[in-house]
């Protein structure tokens, strides 16, 4: 099954295919936000979404993109917490 551009195994996770869904609309949803954003949009983030909750992973080169992206985040529908584990590397 394909659910938000990626493949969906139902057997090798225990969440509901509407879980999944719901999963994969929202990492769209931001990654959709991040590209239009110019502070954001210039760095390849990571975005991972399990439950609602969203892991972003990645470098940027100030903490005010850092910061921009997890609110960008938090502000998705359905999004319960973000774990924001970008890094911050001065080039």
């Amino acid at each position: 099954m394909l659910v938000g551009g990626a493949a969906y195994d139902s057997g090798a996770d225990e969440r509901s295919q509407s879980a999944v869904a719901s999963d994969a609309a929202i990492t769209s949803e931001i990654r959709s936000r991040f590209a239009a954003n110019p502070v954001v949009g210039m760095f390849n983030i990571g975005i991972r979404t399990y439950a609602g909750a969203v892991t972003l992973s990645g470098a940027v080169s100030s903490l005010a993109a850092q910061e921009q992206a997890g609110q960008i985040a938090r502000g998705a529908d359905g999004v319960k917490t973000v774990h924001n584990h970008i890094k911050v590397e001065k080039r």
